[in-house]
């Protein structure tokens, strides 16, 4: 019993049509007309599966096959359709096509499952709207209530509830929608791996173990905004100077004082006036600091604290350091990783026990289930841009994979 890799291929083609910026990768943010788009493709594909769906108040889609056991925990699978701004092809998506190939599968042959069997698609993963990563998954969880949605905004100054509600959402009751621990037996997650591990290796199949955790800050650096040509350099608050300082020191601190799993990033920056004529007199910068071990990321956390103090006082500066998401490492469940081990013995398939620098919404669920995450190869380790690529051949193992798990643990 093999998933078709035709159907996924024409799935990914599909939906990877779908995108703000044809030519320069794929750019779909939750709430947008292509998301809109996307959403109407896969839930007639759903609705022809005759599943019982339910979307939720923030847009996390789910959707149930049961036979004669809608009273049991179910075992959930999926992954988010969202991206950021021109990213590729494989990320997320891939997790949500081979779960919809699953779920045929499992419906062509009439399985009977001792426990439903249910596709999820979380909303809002990749934090592209409001720099919150996993926000559907969040709420999902009961992590994040309606009080925090009418708090969050974009940069345009526009709140997630108000933008959730535009988009026809029954934001309201996302109370109702919270996800209980008798509801879910096991929850698994098939993704690229977004590095180059698997693919350095030649290593079809990764089994996840740890997911990182993260926190990520914005720090604001305010100066006094001057004439670039008439204001002498002894006499400038310059807050991009300072910006530059601190960014530089982050990726030191990383290498040399961090462990050998800690990453610090910096990928958006923001100054005011921003002309290339004026200093600026406002710096804001976000701060992305990841390890699947705490101490790791307190390092960086302390030292940024440290270096942005020490940068306020040399250069006459003002900073304020708000820490806008952030997200426990995990270990992932024994049970599952032993179930996801025994189908790739069956399967034939080589594989690798690996850590996830990346976070993914199944890392949400592991306080009230069983959790695990598969991965499949991205060649040359390339991922959250357009040369994103995952070969076929992996996500067809991937997906079979996945299949011969699920039906394992639906049916223990």
């Amino acid at each position: 019993m093999e998933s078709c890799i035709r159907r996924i291929e024409n799935d990914i083609e599909n939906i990877t049509k779908i995108t703000a910026t044809p030519q320069m990768g794929c750019t779909r943010f939750s709430y947008s007309k292509e998301d809109k788009q996307v959403r109407e493709y896969l839930l007639k594909e759903l609705e022809g599966l005759r599943l019982k769906i339910k979307i939720d108040g923030v847009g996390n889609i789910r959707a149930k096959y049961v036979g004669g056991n809608e009273d049991k925990p179910s075992i959930m699978f999926g992954s988010h359709i969202d991206t950021v701004a021109n990213g590729g092809k494989f990320d997320g998506l891939t997790g949500v096509i081979s779960a919809l190939e699953v779920m045929r599968v499992i419906k062509e042959n009439n399985l009977s499952l001792k426990n439903p069997v249910e596709l999820i698609i979380f909303a809002e993963e990749e934090g592209s709207n409001f720099g919150i990563t996993m926000l559907g998954s969040k709420v999902l969880t009961g992590k994040y209530g309606l009080e925090d949605l009418k708090k969050i905004e974009n940069d345009e100054g526009i709140s997630s509830y108000e933008i959730m509600r535009n988009f026809g959402l029954d934001v309201e009751n996302i109370g109702n929608d919270v996800l209980k621990k008798d509801e879910v037996k096991a929850m698994i997650e098939l993704h690229v791996e977004q590095g180059g591990i698997l693919d350095s290796e030649k290593i079809p199949i990764g089994i996840v173990k740890a997911i990182a955790g993260m926190k990520t800050y914005k720090v604001s650096l305010k100066g006094v905004s001057n004439h670039a040509g008439s204001t002498p350099m002894d006499l400038r608050n310059d807050p991009m100077v300072g910006a530059s300082e601190i960014v530089t020191y982050l990726e030191k601190v990383a290498k040399e004082k961090g462990l050998p799993s800690t990453v610090a990033t910096v990928g958006k920056i923001h100054c005011q006036p921003n002309m290339p004529n004026v200093i600026s007199g406002e710096v804001d910068f976000y701060v992305d600091i990841r390890d699947v071990e705490a101490d790791g990321v307190e390092t960086v956390v302390k030292e940024l604290e440290k270096k942005t103090e020490e940068i306020v006082l040399k250069r006459g500066l003002k900073a304020q350091i708000e820490l806008v998401g952030e997200s426990d490492s995990v270990r992932l469940s024994t049970k599952v990783i032993e179930a996801i081990e025994k189908s790739a013995l069956e399967k034939g398939f080589e594989y690798k026990i690996m850590n996830s620098g990346a976070v993914h919404d199944s890392a949400m669920l592991t306080e009230l289930t069983e959790v695990g995450m598969i991965f499949v190869p991205s060649i040359n380790g390339r991922s959250h841009c357009p040369e994103e690529l995952t070969d076929l051949q992996d996500i067809k193992l991937g997906c079979d994979l996945l299949l011969n798990t699920v039906i394992r643990l639906a049916n223990e």
